[in-house]
């Protein structure tokens, strides 16, 4: 083979490449697109799921099925009539709080394998009080941004620690039990998907309602105006499980990524990020959801979304000048 044709074999398959790489970006950015159009179908399945016995609202009981031993991945009662599953703070709560039991190796660890999977992409896709929070948002009124009051999203960290727990562990009755302090005290999902529920289809539980409903109705009805003037104000500033997802989002497998070769800094990712993040400069923060948002608004298709360890914004290799020249 001469020479000369062997450069042009070597020029063609560098070419080749190239086109590949770029069509390979191509298509995952239509997959990160398509993912983030489809979000709210997503949402509806998720909740769906978490709550598959839906006959039971109208029975006013609670299922009690060898489902309920396993945590679904989000903010889902277990006291919901129609939960298929465990809520992973409740179930977390009632182990710490045990008197047998500190800690528990199965809930701990599934937690992590959920965070290490997917990171807070279970708060933007797959929980039914996200879900909620972002249809109350979508009810039309004037919107207030809650970049001024990023130091609440600190708060999450600690009713995590303190909540969830600390009380449950050292606050304990006479046989050594502990109170599940967060879902007790301040869950809303506990009223919304349990309380109300069960009260509406049953007398004797609307007959035994107290203090502690009109208290714990009091945090709903406060979340509920709160979600309809901010976004996801729950999520962002009291959400114990959030706060774990969000210690996870760095080593999640599932995240964002920019392309630094195509980015232009036009800031229309970090406009329309209502979770007031800048995916340019930190894509594995602490409070990005992937909701995809940001994905949809870039004018340059720099920003998709990612799977798996070590991966950055992929810029395919351009073809020699000197191929090019060919």
């Amino acid at each position: 083979m001469a020479p000369s044709e062997g450069k042009r074999l070597l020029c063609l398959g560098k070419q080749l490449n190239y086109v590949w790489s770029v069509s390979a970006l191509a298509k995952k950015q239509i997959k990160s697109y398509l993912l983030a159009r489809i979000r709210g179908g997503i949402q509806l399945l998720a909740t769906l799921l978490s709550n598959l016995h839906l006959p039971n609202f109208l029975k006013g009981t609670i299922f009690q099925g060898s489902t309920k031993q396993v945590c679904v991945p989000g903010l889902n009662c277990y006291s919901c009539p129609g939960a298929a599953g465990a809520c992973p703070i409740g179930a977390m709560q009632a182990v710490v709080g045990s008197s047998k039991f500190k800690f528990s190796y199965y809930i701990t660890g599934m937690l992590i394998f959920i965070g290490v999977l997917l990171g807070r992409f279970v708060c933007g896709f797959l929980c039914p009080f996200g879900w909620f929070q972002d249809l109350l948002h979508k009810i039309p009124t004037k919107k207030f941004s809650t970049k001024k009051l990023s130091g609440l999203r600190y708060l999450k960290y600690l009713i995590l620690v303190v909540m969830v727990f600390l009380l449950p562990a050292f606050v304990v009755n006479v046989v050594g039990m502990g109170t599940p302090f967060f879902c007790k005290y301040l869950c809303p999902q506990g009223v919304l998907e349990g309380a109300i529920p069960l009260s509406l289809a049953s007398t004797s539980i609307r007959s035994a309602l107290g203090s502690l409903f009109a208290w714990k109705s009091c945090v709903l009805a406060a979340v509920i105006i709160l979600s309809i003037l901010f976004y996801r104000p729950f999520c962002k500033w009291i959400c114990p499980l959030g706060a774990f997802y969000a210690l996870m989002n760095k080593v999640s497998l599932l995240g964002i990524q920019v392309d630094q070769g195509k980015c232009v800094s036009c800031g229309k990712c970090a406009r329309v990020c209502q979770m007031d993040v800048d995916v340019t400069r930190t894509p594995d923060h602490a409070e990005c959801i992937r909701c995809g948002k940001c994905v949809g608004a870039c004018p340059v298709d720099a920003i998709s979304f990612r799977y798996g360890l070590g991966v950055t914004g992929d810029k395919p290799a351009q073809p020699t000048q000197a191929c090019a020249n060919k």
